[in-house]
């Protein structure tokens, strides 16, 4: 779940879908015989992109700048600029049918003085001189002219208005374009993201836009967005029976992405606030684990089982925790009374806050958890992360993606565990 209010929902009964015809998985298979890049549907950009397996994107969230003054900077002094190969800059809006601007002042208004820009020049405020994020993120493509910038729409928060767009994917393929586009920061995006959460199923709203809706959308966009541009989405990682992967046509629109990114993380939270505990961002399935499919190994498999190449999916890491209050027990699977106090948001904290307030003392599925008082919390550290680029390179997956940039320590300790 990716916004900035995604975390204090309310937990709502997953909706149990039809599930489709056996055969469909089978057909879909047969798309990706050929390479991506074969004949215009399959157009993408992966071709002149960085090497598959050695992606590393992670989320820049434009709300960031306030009260967590995490500013574009920041990616350069803490060493993650050098690391990255792209930036998801979260999030525009999608409203009336249509791409929009998220937040208008963080993205391209805020002036930054000399101390805080990333080139150490100061803002201007001469006739159309872009200002904010926007402007920050073209300086730090200078500092690094290999780094990427995918502008990502929609978001837990924002991802409501996706069923009216999907109405007419043309003409909201059309308006993403003409924003991501825009002559005053068209040199600063290289391609758009997706983050619909979720398409023909329940997320902060429920969409009933139909199973083939998310496949007609990223088709659109691909075709409005040609191949020189990237064209990616944040999907679902619910890999349950009759769960929100198979309510839409992830296969089916695989060929117009350039990469998905599978939110493999929240699988559990305090929105269950009596638990049982356990990690949010299990590797694999362990003995106890609550809900069946809700690992990143399941996603990953179900996923290429339905025909995804296994180089079009980026194994999704969290850069924070997840947690409850009144535990008793340390391992994982036990009761609690709510979710523990996070810095912005019940339930969630940092990792650079986690790592002294909580510090790991247990490992389950190959992510870490901690027990401190009554508080039970699970992240993943250095050694959990690298654990899980073993498992990234040994299913030949196209790299990695995480959220995001801020739960890091000043230092980037976590993306420098990134391979």
């Amino acid at each position: 779940m990716h916004g900035p209010h995604q975390h204090a929902r309310i937990r709502r009964p997953r909706t149990l879908l039809a599930a489709f015809a056996a055969g469909a998985a089978l057909l879909t298979t047969t798309l990706f015989a050929a390479p991506a890049s074969a004949g215009p549907a399959g157009a993408t950009a992966s071709a002149d992109d960085s090497a598959a397996g050695h992606r590393v994107v992670g989320y820049f969230t434009n709300w960031g700048v306030y009260g967590r003054n995490y500013h574009v900077k920041n990616i350069e002094t803490s060493g993650s600029a050098a690391k990255l190969t792209h930036i998801n800059y979260a999030f525009g809006n999608v409203t009336g049918g249509k791409c929009a601007i998220g937040d208008g002042y963080a993205d391209y208004d805020k002036a930054y003085d000399a101390a805080g820009s990333v080139d150490g020049k100061a803002d201007t405020w001469d006739n159309g001189a872009l200002r904010g994020n926007f402007n920050q993120l073209r300086k730090l493509k200078k500092l690094h002219p290999d780094l990427k910038v995918i502008w990502s729409f929609g978001g837990w928060t924002w991802s409501g208005g996706f069923g009216e767009a999907s109405k007419n994917p043309a003409a909201f393929a059309e308006s993403c374009y003409k924003l991501v586009e825009d002559p005053r920061w068209a040199d600063v995006f290289d391609g758009i993201d997706i983050d619909w959460e979720y398409p023909n199923a329940c997320g902060l709203t429920c969409d009933t836009s139909g199973r083939t809706a998310f496949r007609d959308v990223m088709a659109a966009l691909r075709a409005k967005f040609g191949g020189k541009n990237l064209v990616t989405a944040a999907i679902t990682a619910d890999a349950s029976a009759g769960g929100k992967i198979d309510a839409a046509d992830y296969a089916g629109a695989a060929r117009y992405v350039d990469w998905y990114n599978p939110m493999t993380y929240d699988y559990f939270g305090a929105w269950d606030a009596k638990g049982p505990t356990a990690p949010h961002s299990p590797l694999t399935s362990y003995s106890g684990i609550p809900k069946a499919g809700f690992n990143s190994d399941a996603t990953i498999q179900k996923l290429k089982s339905l025909g995804v190449p296994p180089t079009k999916l980026l194994l999704g890491i969290g850069f924070y925790g997840r947690g409850w209050t009144g535990v008793t027990q340390s391992a994982p699977g036990g009761t609690a009374t709510g979710p523990a106090s996070g810095t912005y948001d019940q339930g969630m904290e940092d990792y650079k806050v986690l790592k002294t307030k909580c510090p790991a003392n247990g490992t389950v599925a190959g992510t870490a958890y901690a027990k401190c008082g009554s508080d039970w919390w699970s992240y993943d550290t250095p050694a959990t992360i690298g654990g899980k680029m073993a498992y990234k390179n040994k299913q030949g997956l196209g790299g990695t993606f995480f959220w995001e940039l801020s739960g890091d320590t000043a230092d980037g300790e976590l993306i420098k565990a990134i391979n």
